[in-house]
């Protein structure tokens, strides 16, 4: 029997400009670096499976560091957790999934092709301000979509465009701007500007015969009646609304500020 389902280790929440932190879209990027935003969450709920909040990689640093987070240099870590759980995958997962559990507050990961082949930020720069954590558990709302179905992969349909490529980075340094001027227009802004970047560059991260929600109709439905809105993962997930006042049917999350 589980004592603890849902264990202490943290979760994590990435936001703007996502797939930046991908070797095969970064080494595309005219404007390097292109960046993204992950944010350290204190695991007070049982996220989805397949839903964009890097549960396979949480699950793997459960079982590499017997269920804690190591007292040890982060960027250390993120690399060891990369190897353990990317070793001989023919396709492999990015490294903010890793960067996004064990980095504390709020991070922009740069990503440089040029540098390390883009498998790691080659800049990070970080906020561990209580506030602006508040603010954002404040503003940011999840609401459950649908898991990703099996057999399901974002991966069919490529176009790999520079100009989108660098609009997706560029999207991810405004995420991270707006965050920490606490501007709820620029920070939905951001996120819409990410969702057309992944809609161009990887049609099947929203449109794919697995898919059996209508994603865009609800991405509009959002985008439309609040500051800004995109999904946790392809193919659904969380769907994640700016906003000041209450969304019906959302959860909230909490910042991990230390460590």
């Amino acid at each position: 029997m589980l004592s603890n389902p849902i264990g202490t280790f943290p979760y994590r929440m990435a936001l703007a400009g996502g797939w930046i932190d991908q070797p095969f879209v970064s080494k595309f990027n005219p404007a390097p670096p292109g960046s993204m935003v992950v944010v350290g969450l204190e695991p007070t709920c049982r996220f989805m499976d397949r839903a964009g909040m890097a549960t396979s990689t949480r699950r793997i640093a459960q079982e590499l560091w017997n269920g804690s987070l190591p007292d040890e240099e982060p960027m250390k870590l993120v690399r060891e957790l990369y190897e353990a759980e990317n070793k001989g995958k023919a396709n492999p997962s990015g490294s903010q999934d890793m960067a996004g559990l064990i980095l504390p507050g709020i991070s922009r990961l740069d990503y440089d092709f040029q540098f390390e082949g883009g498998l790691f930020p080659a800049r990070v720069e970080s906020s561990n301000d209580p506030d602006v954590g508040h603010w954002l558990e404040e503003i940011v709302h999840l609401l459950p979509i649908a898991q990703r179905q099996e057999g399901y992969s974002p991966l069919g349909e490529q176009h790999l465009n520079p100009e989108w490529v660098r609009r997706l980075g560029e999207c991810g340094r405004a995420c991270f701007a707006a965050i920490l001027a606490k501007d709820a227009g620029k920070l939905g802004a951001s996120l819409n500007e990410s969702m057309k970047c992944w809609e161009a560059l990887l049609p099947n991260t929203v449109a794919h015969p697995l898919i059996t929600v209508d994603l865009p109709g609800l991405l509009a439905f959002y985008q439309a009646r609040y500051a800004g809105a995109m999904y946790s993962g392809c193919g659904g997930g969380y769907l994640y609304v700016v906003s000041e006042k209450p969304v019906p049917g959302a959860c909230k999350v909490k910042v991990r500020i230390t460590p």
